[in-house]
Formats: structure tokens, sequence, C-alpha cells
């Protein structure tokens, strides 16, 4: 496996509670009834996603081992990828706007692993696609810059924050995302670090997706080393808390 890991210990701070709310969402990865497993309307038909710089093949049914998200080589050119999401569940879990999520993760500075955690929404009446397919990215990460996060709303588009000095690899954080109406707010162990004041707008709805992608090499993300053969990070205690 390209990086090391250390045991599953504790962060350094827990989740910060929000004011008046009721925890919505907490299910455990393994729970297929929440989480469907590879596949989302977010890839092309297939699971091949190479016009958007990924390796990327998702294979449905292959999810994470527990809190672990790995990508396997199948060849030069392709990735088995790993994926899951509330989409297309029995649960059908929906965020909304006001809704806060909060996941603790551990990432490695692996050559070409793209971790991310990031939200993608159903169709408005009629087909039409909600603006910019309900997309909010709570952080995206590549090797190139290992201490950097990458956040961004695709709602109410605005220029992406890439914020350095946030995150170390090999070290458990908690990152938290509030998806309010007029402004989407991102935290990192408890500390706001970035708000956008645009938002996602009152009828914005969104389902949950968590994956591992591979960078083919474009836009300064390098493709992984040759001899790797395997990437991986960990999310865990993915919550989702409501106001009342």
């Amino acid at each position: 496996m390209s990086g090391s890991f250390p045991p599953a210990g504790e962060p350094a701070r827990e989740p910060v509670q929000p004011g008046p709310a009721t925890l919505v969402f907490d299910a455990p990865f393994a729970d297929r009834t929440q989480w469907a497993a590879g596949a989302s309307s977010a890839y092309p038909p297939g699971g091949v996603s190479s016009g958007d710089n990924k390796l990327d093949r998702l294979v449905p049914g292959y999810g994470p081992d527990g809190d672990l998200f790995t990508a396997v080589r199948e060849s030069a050119y392709r990735w088995r990828t790993p994926l899951v999401t509330t989409e297309n569940t029995q649960g059908g879990f929906e965020l909304l706007p006001g809704d806060l999520l909060e996941a603790q993760c551990l990432l490695t500075a692996a050559q070409g692993g793209w971790p991310a955690l990031w939200t993608w929404g159903r169709d408005l009446a009629g087909g039409r696609p909600q603006p910019g397919h309900g997309e909010v990215d709570v952080f995206e990460y590549h090797d190139d810059h290992p201490r950097l996060l990458e956040l961004s709303n695709h709602v109410r588009p605005g220029d992406p924050a890439y914020i350095d000095d946030l995150v170390t690899p090999g070290q458990w954080f908690t990152v938290g995302c509030r998806f309010d109406p007029d402004s989407v707010r991102w935290s990192v162990d408890g500390q706001q670090v970035h708000a956008d004041g645009r938002g996602v707008g009152a009828d914005w709805r969104a389902w949950i997706i968590v994956n591992l992608s591979v960078a083919a090499g474009q836009w300064g993300h390098r493709r992984p080393r040759p001899e790797t053969r395997r990437l991986s990070w960990r999310c865990r205690e993915l919550r989702v808390y409501r106001a009342r």
C-alpha cells in the first residue's frame, strides 16, 4: 500500500456540535440501506470519468473496508476506485439547507490519490438539473500540496478556496461543512476556515458522496508512481445535524 497509516486512534479534537440541532444521519458505510457502493449519477454510465482527469473505474458493490477507502490499479490507465453515496438507497437521505455535515478523516500524501467528500443533487421537475448539480465540495485533496484542502461551491459558484496549513498527512482531523442558504461555511477541528457568502439557496437538496479518485496527470495533479498498486484514505464518524 502506498503511504502508511497509523492505527485508527482518536483525532486531536472532538467534533463541535451545533447549537439547537438534531442528529439526522449517522450510518456506518457498511449499512447498505443507507449507503450505495460503486455507482453515482455524478459519473458517466460505466463509472469511467476520464474526461475529468480521473483514472477511475467504479465497480458496483466495490465499497470501503470499514472506514478505509482503497483504490486498486488495474492497468496503466485504469484504477478500480471506491465510492459510496446516499443516492438510490432505501434510506434515500438528502442534505437540506442549514444542515451541518461533520466527518473525521485521515489522509496520506501518496502520489496520485484524490480523496474527496462532496454532494450531488437530484434533478428538478421536468428533468432539469439543479444549479451546479447540487455539488458542494466539503473537501478535495491532492498530494502536490499535502497540507492544503480545496473547498468549493458549484451551486452558487465563486472562486474555490485553496487553504494551506489545514491538515497534516497521517494525522486525523475533523472537517465540517454547514450548507446555509446564504453562505457555505467550512471548518477544520472546530474552527471556521472559510465562508463563501453565497450559500446553496432555499431549495437545494443533495446526496452525500465519499470517494477516492486517482489523478490522470492534468492540472498539476500527478499520476501515481508506476510501482504503486494501491492508494487509500480513511473517513469515519460521518454525521449530519439539522437545525430544530
